[in-house]
């Protein structure tokens, strides 16, 4: 197995976490390229941001996860980016890198498929406010004809959580039928109900529209312009080498296979899961989310298309986005001081990213807590580490 387990548990792997500030370190005064510098270059303490390895190591030895990389960045820079534990406790461990891709899980939903939607927005082949059923015909049965792009986005179309696995048993083009065929469980626009029913159906919207499945699309429209090149669906030979380990299917290890039976089931291209990625690739784009869309120069969505996808939208139960969490009961990987422009989301293999416009300030948290055995909880420890990350901001005197 590569690399094999070379650190102790809770050992920083990184060569490049928070460094002393040097000449040679970027002003604070240049956002956008994510360089790496030390806290203090953009007004963080690094005292606060260090209190990182004691929650992470709290976690570790009450196996909270086997192992994580976290990446904190403010400014335009990245800050704090460290690797923990291990990618694999079986069938033999092996370290945590700070380049080890992860299955995302649910992070999919807003980072491929709803920005897949959005850029579908801003080139006017949809608006929020469309019926589903304009785009696709086969949808509007059993109750669904009036339900909209937004109430997908936002978990309020009614459908129900997940459908029967056995839906999927005949291949994805069947099983896409039988999702046509669902009735709502509650009237569309009155009920938040998390779905991820509602995003396998946005998936498809976007491969009706463009001819191409999400993975394809984003790929194209988001990923390869912002150089995320670790990022995507059914990663190849190499980036699924250097993956962590989730749990046991069909009596081998997932490693690089995506972990969520369902996108399993539809090839492991899907609206709802299925996306891999790394600390730094994502670290690219929750800055373009940052700049209005933009990094290095390059755009990949307007302005005003970014505001309205970060854009609080009441929902029974809280806040929501077109696509992301802000304030619900799905939102305990936040922390308790985010701003009230803050928006994030979290995967079910252990992942989470928030992104605070307002503070400039992003926090990217990837662990396989499933491994070995399914039985590990980081929600609370990724919400902790929010809280420490967004309490460093403005606690050192800038450079």
């Amino acid at each position: 197995m590569r690399r094999l387990a070379i650190a102790l548990m809770g050992c920083c792997l990184v060569p490049h976490g928070p460094v002393a500030a040097s000449e040679d370190q970027p002003s604070a005064k240049q956002p956008g390229n994510l360089s790496v510098v030390s806290p203090e270059v953009v007004g963080m303490a690094a005292e606060r941001l260090n209190v990182i390895d004691q929650i992470v190591e709290e976690g570790l030895s009450r196996g909270k996860m086997p192992g994580c990389v976290v990446l904190v960045g403010h400014q335009g820079h990245t800050v704090f980016h460290k690797a923990y534990g291990y990618l694999q406790l079986q069938p033999e461990k092996a370290a945590m890198l700070p380049d080890t891709v992860f299955d995302l899980a649910s992070l999919t939903k807003p980072i491929a498929t709803a920005t897949s939607v959005m850029s579908l927005i801003e080139t006017g082949k949809l608006t929020l406010d469309d019926a589903v059923a304009e785009h696709l015909p086969d949808f509007g049965n059993n109750g669904k004809e009036k339900i909209s792009i937004r109430q997908l986005l936002t978990h309020m179309g009614g459908l129900i959580p997940d459908n029967s696995i056995r839906d999927y048993d005949d291949g994805p083009e069947e099983a896409m039928r039988r999702v046509f065929e669902l009735t709502p469980t509650a009237p569309p626009g009155e009920k938040f109900m998390y779905s991820d029913v509602g995003f396998i159906v946005l998936a498809e919207l976007v491969k009706r529209i463009t001819g191409e499945d999400v993975n394809a699309y984003s790929r194209r429209v988001i990923f390869n312009p912002l150089r995320m090149t670790e990022t995507g669906f059914v990663p190849g030979a190499e980036l699924a080498a250097r993956s962590a380990v989730t749990q046991q299917r069909d009596d081998h290890w997932m490693q690089g296979e995506v972990h969520d039976p369902r996108a399993y089931a539809l090839d492991g291209v899907a609206g709802h899961a299925g996306l891999f990625s790394t600390a730094t690739d994502l670290a690219r784009y929750a800055q373009s989310m940052i700049n209005g869309g933009v990094l290095d120069g390059v755009r990949v969505l307007k302005p005003e298309t970014v505001a309205l996808m970060r854009s609080p939208v009441q929902v029974s139960s809280g806040l929501r986005t077109p696509g992301w969490d802000m304030k619900s009961p799905y939102s305990s990987n936040r922390g308790d001081l985010m701003s009230t422009s803050a928006f994030g989301h979290g995967g079910f293999t252990g992942t989470a990213l928030w992104i605070d416009p307002e503070q400039e300030l992003f926090v990217v948290f990837l662990s396989n807590r499933v491994h070995p055995d399914g039985k590990g909880s980081v929600n609370s420890l990724a919400g902790r580490i929010c809280t420490v990350a967004a309490a460093a901001v403005g606690c050192a005197e800038a450079n």
